[in-house]
């Protein structure tokens, strides 16, 4: 079995993965790991040290963070390949969840309704800011507003997780994690 490896930023990307990654990739071939900080500061603190001293070395890597209020996503991930590569990770996949991890949920309104059980949200995919939502400026503070406070960070992520459709396409991150992921097992 191919162990992949997921250096998280915070527990909410973790939940939504458990729930996602049996759908992507064949749950009989692939063994999924977590590392899961403290937040982007101790990822980036920490990183290094943890892959340089990871036991498999087979084990395949994808570093996920969101971007923030950083302007520059392509500045962050070049920071955090710099990372790998000190390591001696150069294979590592970096990915940066533009704003917020928030930002696929609202990309996938059907997966935020049936996960939390709010009838009527999908409808709401139609509007311009959800056909887009990597380009908010608060996705989590969009998406708590949309559930009426219903959505919280790990459990709502778990819930949606389970029922996020891999093929979408309206959060470019989103699209460049899925076949990031993709192409790093294939």
């Amino acid at each position: 079995m191919t162990e992949l490896v997921f250096c998280l930023e915070e527990d909410s990307a973790k939940a939504m993965l458990e729930g996602m990654l049996p759908r992507l990739l064949p749950v009989d071939k692939f063994v999924f790991k977590f590392i899961v900080f403290q937040g982007k500061q101790d990822l980036e603190k920490q990183l290094s040290r943890k892959l340089r001293g990871y036991c498999n070395i087979d084990a395949r890597f994808v570093v996920l963070r969101d971007q923030d209020s950083n302007p520059n996503c392509l500045e962050v991930k070049k920071k955090l390949v710099n990372l790998c590569v000190q390591a001696g990770k150069p294979e590592a996949l970096v990915r940066i969840a533009c704003r917020e991890l928030e930002s696929f949920y609202l990309a996938d309104l059907l997966a935020v309704e049936l996960g939390l059980g709010l009838p009527g949200l999908a409808k709401l995919q139609l509007r311009k800011k959800f056909r887009s939502p990597d380009y908010l400026g608060s996705p989590s503070r969009e998406l708590a507003t949309l559930t009426k406070g219903k959505y919280q960070k790990v459990g709502g992520s778990r819930s949606i997780g389970k029922h996020m459709q891999i093929d979408n396409e309206r959060s470019d991150s989103f699209r460049s994690l899925i076949s990031g992921i993709r192409r790093l097992t294939a």
